[in-house]
């Protein structure tokens, strides 16, 4: 079983012999490795059972890395990356051929990130090599936002796992690409989309059911074990019962369901904390003697758009 602490040395030692390791992101956590090792490459896609169609994230320690994988940074990338790097932004820019094809599905572009967690920074300048870095959980489930949901899930295919404690964000990403210059977000995450239109004017949103350009954008995605249905809770409860069942609210407290199997993402309504417990909080329902979570979509604004995008791909 993993060994969890917050050894910078033990981890980099783990990492340049190979291995992967868990780390912290203020988004997830993340599986990572040597980005610029074929073999380590398929070690996180096999650890995760990751189709290699889905690329990964590549994470770097500061912008002016970008230039030894990249070859060309648009000048609205560079206006994104000054203002939201180090943070939940990722850019899909076109790669040179020192990244490996595996890290990008084959494709001419590769995603890439500087991560803002003082951790994993201090990790990465610490290394001679970028860090391939999807989240630490098998492929399709509920994202580790904890050092100890990466060991429940992983713990017996890594030697250590940094713990640099619950996830500031809790939410993935949000990752924009370039097409004909013009900037498409492929992934809502953690910068929301208002955010990025006062930098940058206004950008167009990539449908998932175009294909995969860009990782995280499979259909199905983020499911807990129970069965996620999504819809007005009342009248899911009315329809299906209370029996069994838990419920995963924004604010709203529903008496006919046990206290204990029910949770509000934030009471106050505050969408930025409903999205640090969101995958937290589907992870304490799956584990209980439920058969079915009832969920409703907050309102799509602000990080909202981003836990409306897991909720659907959860229950999808």
């Amino acid at each position: 079983m993993s060994l969890i602490g917050t050894d910078i040395q033990r981890a980099s030692e783990e990492l340049d012999r190979g291995n992967l390791v868990g780390i912290p992101t203020e988004t997830v956590y993340g599986l990572a490795g040597n980005a610029l090792d074929p073999k380590v490459v398929a070690k996180i896609f096999s650890i995760k059972n990751r189709p290699t169609f889905d690329p990964l994230i590549v994470h770097i320690p500061s912008f002016r890395y970008l230039n030894s994988i990249v070859t060309e940074v648009p000048v609205m990338a560079e206006q994104l990356a000054s203002h939201f790097w180090p943070g939940p932004l990722t850019l899909v820019l076109p790669r040179k051929d020192v990244v490996p094809d595996l890290i990008t599905s084959g494709l001419t572009t590769v995603a890439v990130r500087v991560p803002g967690h003082p951790l994993a920074l201090k990790l990465l300048n610490k290394l001679d090599y970028p860090l391939a870095c999807p989240s630490a959980n098998p492929f399709g489930y509920v994202s580790p936002t904890t050092a100890e949901h990466v060991r429940q899930q992983l713990g017996g295919d890594l030697p250590y796992i940094l713990n640099g404690g619950p996830c500031k964000i809790g939410i993935e990403s949000t990752i924009i690409g370039f097409e004909s210059q013009q900037p498409v977000i492929y992934r809502p995450g953690g910068i929301s989309l208002e955010a990025i239109k006062e930098q940058i004017g206004e950008v167009s949103i990539k449908p998932r059911a175009s294909g995969v350009v860009a990782p995280g954008m499979s259909n199905s995605h983020y499911a807990p074990r129970k069965t996620l249905i999504l819809g007005n809770i009342p009248e899911l409860l009315e329809e299906y019962g209370p029996k069994k069942v838990g419920v995963l609210s924004l604010k709203e407290h529903f008496n006919q369901i046990e206290d204990r199997y029910q949770i509000q993402l934030s009471p106050k309504g505050d969408l930025t904390e409903a999205a640090r417990n969101l995958f937290s909080s589907l992870r304490k329902l799956d584990a209980m003697p439920i058969t079915h979570i009832f969920a409703e979509l907050v309102p799509n604004h602000g990080l909202g758009w981003a836990i409306n995008d897991r909720f659907q791909r959860a229950a999808s």
